[in-house]
């Protein structure tokens, strides 16, 4: 378990960025009728997310920071 902790933890300090889960990665979708794209609302055209751990980090590297 602390191994998959890690590797996970080393995943998110390497490769901060994933796949937007809802567009695959591509950052636009087709429109209903078919015929045009739309960018993908969730990664606003990116094709990007941020991994949750990498949240994470930020997160408590922002409130170490306030607090000092």
């Amino acid at each position: 378990m602390i191994v998959l902790t890690l590797g996970y933890v080393m995943a998110c300090a390497v490769w901060p960025f994933t796949a937007c889960r809802r567009c695959g990665g591509a950052g636009k979708h087709r429109s209903p009728s078919g015929r045009a794209f739309r960018y993908c609302r969730r990664c606003k055209g990116t094709g990007a997310r941020l991994r949750t751990g990498r949240k994470v980090y930020n997160a408590v590297r922002r409130l170490y920071r306030e607090g000092r």
